[in-house]
């Protein structure tokens, strides 16, 4: 019978071995995604590091990783700092002037500035207030 030479051991190598080879298959899917994101080397140079990877996968990888780790992490910054700013513009996109208080203040500084008159102020406030 198979399963009785099957031990604690076995078990425990059996998830050693099936963890490296989801450890290894991230590292791949990582060192592909970096490749096709670079905008510093040409079709050419991608071909080849995805050849490289191919033919030799664990050293490819590993080569990859050792050579260009510093663009790696830069490439990775500027994603993220990419995908934060559309983020933040969304926001404020959907968020709005500031209310009333925003408005009233936005007034008071044009009337400080002399943009506008006593008059205007105060409509301009009674509006933000929703009272004209």
């Amino acid at each position: 019978m198979i399963l009785a030479n099957y031990n604690f051991a076995s078990f425990l190598w059996d998830v050693l071995v099936i963890f490296a080879f989801v450890i290894w298959f991230w590292l791949l899917v990582v060192v592909f995604g970096d490749v096709f994101r670079r905008r510093d080397i040409s079709g050419w140079g991608k071909a080849g590091w995805i050849i490289l990877v191919i033919v030799l996968p664990y050293l490819g990888v590993f080569i990859y990783l050792i050579a260009e780790h510093d663009g790696m992490a830069e490439r990775n910054t500027q994603q993220v700092q990419a995908q934060q700013a559309v983020a933040d513009q969304y926001i404020r996109s959907v968020s709005g002037s500031g209310g009333p208080a925003s408005e009233i203040e936005t007034a008071k500084n044009l009337l400080d500035s002399g943009a506008i008159t006593q008059a205007e102020y105060d409509s301009l406030k009674a509006k933000a207030l929703g009272q004209g």
